[in-house]
C-alpha cells in the first residue's frame, strides 16, 4: 500500500505481569476480541518484559514455559526480556525456553554473550513488522544490572546508546519506530529527550501506569502499570499531510474480560505439572521450625546460618520477612519450600564495617523497620521483618531510647569493633539500599548465582548441626540476662 491514509492498526502492549497468569489469560481475550473486529493484519501485540516471576509455581515448575505458552496462544509478535527473565533463569534455561518454545522474536539491543560479545541465536536487536501497509520498526533494551548479569554469562551495555544505534538503523526503513523499554520511566523520559527518531516508547520495569500518554519531543510514552491489571492499547493512524503516525493511547482494565478459555486450559495443565514436579521430598522434620516476623525464630535463623555457610562468611544476616511461614513436623516438599520462600533473591557476601552492622541491628529492634512494607527488588513478602543472625549475639535494653538500645554485640565470641570490616553472608536485596539501608554501605558485594535463598534453606535442612543451632537464642533482653 503506497497511500497510508487508511493504514490504521491497534497495538496492545503488556508489561510487568509477574506471572499473574489469570490476567495474562484476560489480556488474551482482549487481543482476540480486537482481532475478531479488525482482523489480524490490523492488530499487533508485544510484551515489555517481566512476564515471568518464579514466585508462581507454574513458572517455577516449567522454567517459564507456561508464560511463553500464554504469549504464543495470545498471538504476541514480539517481546523483550525483563530482569525477572534475565536474572532469575540461567542462560541455558533461557535458550531452551526461548529458542525451542517461542513463536515470536525476542528482541533486546543491550544483551550480549560475555564470552564473544554477540547475541545468542534466539535473541535479536531489532525487527520490522508490516501491518496494514505500515512498516513498524521495533527495538528494545533492558535494565543494565551489568555486574549481576556478568555472573550469569551476559554482558549488558548502556541501554540508551544501544537504542540510539538501533533507531538510526531502523529509521530509514520504518514508518513507525517503537522502543520496547524495560528501563523504567526516568530513563524513558531521558530517551525521549535525547534520542531523535523514536515515535513511541512502551515502558516497563518501574510499574508506572500512564492512563494518559506522555508526549515529549514528538515521542509518545505509554505504560500499563503492573501485574496485568491493565493492558495498554494504542490506536495508530497515519497523518498523510505531516507524514507521521498519530497515536490514541489508553490503558484498559483487564477485569472487564473473562479469561480466554484456551489460555485458562494452559494454566491448568502447567499447574498440574508444577505440582507433580514440586512434590519432591526434601526432608522429614521431627520438630517444627517456626517463622516469626517480629522476633527471632527457628526457620529464619536456619536461613541466616545457611547464608553464613554458603558464602563462607564470619556471620549471617537476613530479614525475617523473607519467609512467609514456618515448617511443620513431617514431610517437607520442594513445593512447600517454594511457597514459604518464593522470592527470587540470591545469596551474597558483603564486606561491612562494624558501625554499619550495628546501625542495622539497632534498626531491627524498631517497629518502624520490622513492619515496614517492601515492594520490588525481588522481595515477594509483605513486610521487612527483624533481622535473623548467625555468628552474632546481641544484648539489648528495650527501655533505652531507639537507636541506642544495644548494650553489647559479640561476633563469634569477640566484641564488635566498629572500625573493623566483617564478612557478612546476606542477600542481594540489601545491596539495592532497601530495608536495612546501611548494609548497602558495604565495601564490596559478591553475588552467588543462580541459586536462590530457598536453595540455601534446602541445603541446611539436611544438616543436623544447623537444625540444632537454629534453636539457639541470638537476641537477649538485658532484663532476662540480668535475671
Amino acid at each position: 500500500m503506497n497511500d497510508k491514509a487508511d493504514a490504521r492498526i491497534v497495538l496492545y502492549h503488556s508489561n510487568d505481569i509477574h506471572s499473574r497468569l489469570e490476567n495474562a489469560a484476560r489480556i488474551a481475550s482482549a487481543i482476540a476480541q480486537e482481532r475478531r473486529l479488525l482482523g489480524s493484519e490490523r492488530v499487533l501485540a508485544v510484551d515489555c518484559g517481566d512476564h515471568m516471576d518464579r514466585m508462581r509455581q507454574e513458572t517455577e515448575g516449567s522454567d517459564g514455559a507456561v508464560n511463553v505458552a500464554l504469549l504464543n496462544e495470545a498471538g504476541y509478535e514480539a517481546a523483550t526480556i525483563g530482569n525477572n527473565e534475565g536474572l532469575t533463569f540461567s542462560r541455558d534455561t533461557l535458550h531452551d525456553t526461548y529458542y525451542n518454545k517461542t513463536k515470536f522474536p525476542i528482541i533486546c539491543a543491550n544483551m550480549l554473550q560475555i564470552e564473544d560479545g554477540i547475541q545468542p541465536e534466539w535473541l535479536q536487536k531489532q525487527l520490522i513488522i508490516q501491518k496494514n501497509g505500515l512498516k513498524i520498526g521495533l527495538t528494545a533494551a533492558t535494565a543494565n544490572y551489568s555486574e549481576v548479569y556478568a555472573l550469569l554469562g551476559w554482558k549488558t551495555t548502556e541501554p540508551l546508546e544501544a537504542i540510539r544505534e538501533q533507531v538510526e538503523l531502523l529509521r530509514p526503513y520504518a514508518d513507525i519506530v517503537i522502543v520496547i523499554s524495560h528501563l523504567g520511566l526516568p530513563l524513558d523520559k531521558k530517551m525521549a529527550e535525547e534520542i531523535h527518531g523514536i515515535d513511541l516508547i512502551l515502558g516497563a520495569h518501574t510499574h508506572h501506569l500512564l492512563e494518559e500518554a506522555l508526549v515529549m519531543n514528538e515521542t509518545t510514552i505509554c505504560a500499563a502499570g503492573k501485574f496485568g491489571d491493565y493492558v495498554g492499547r494504542v490506536a495508530i493512524s497515519w497523518d498523510s499531510s505531516a507524514r507521521k503516525p498519530m497515536f490514541e493511547a489508553s490503558c484498559v482494565p483487564t477485569s472487564a474480560f473473562e479469561e480466554k478459555e484456551t489460555a485458562a486450559e494452559i494454566i491448568e495443565q502447567y499447574k498440574a505439572d508444577a505440582r507433580k514436579m514440586l512434590s519432591r521430598t526434601i526432608t522429614h522434620l521431627d520438630e517444627a521450625l517456626g517463622a516469626r516476623l517480629e522476633r527471632e525464630s527457628e526457620l529464619p535463623n536456619l536461613l541466616a546460618i545457611g547464608l553464613k555457610n554458603w558464602t563462607d562468611a564470619e556471620i549471617g544476616l537476613v530479614n525475617t520477612g523473607q519467609l512467609l511461614g514456618g515448617l511443620a513436623i513431617g514431610e517437607v516438599t520442594a513445593g512447600e519450600l517454594h511457597a514459604l520462600c518464593p522470592s527470587p533473591i540470591n545469596p551474597c557476601l558483603a564486606v561491612l564495617e562494624g558501625k554499619d552492622l550495628r546501625t542495622a541491628l539497632e534498626q531491627a529492634l524498631q517497629e518502624e523497620f520490622i513492619y515496614k512494607p517492601i515492594k520490588g527488588f525481588g522481595f515477594r513478602g509483605e513486610r521487612l521483618g527483624t533481622l535473623a543472625v548467625a555468628g552474632i549475639h546481641i544484648l539489648y535494653d528495650a527501655s533505652r531510647a531507639p537507636g541506642s538500645q544495644i548494650v553489647q554485640i559479640d561476633i563469634n565470641g569477640e566484641p564488635l569493633q566498629e572500625s573493623r570490616c566483617y564478612k557478612v553472608g546476606t542477600i542481594d536485596m540489601f545491596s539495592f539500599r532497601v530495608g536495612y539501608e546501611t548494609i548497602a554501605n558495604a565495601a564490596s558485594f559478591q553475588f552467588f548465582m543462580p541459586e536462590f535463598i530457598r536453595n540455601v534453606i534446602e541445603k541446611e535442612l539436611g544438616c543436623p548441626q544447623s537444625l540444632r543451632s537454629c534453636k539457639k537464642q541470638h537476641w537477649t533482653a538485658a532484663s532476662h540476662y540480668n535475671n
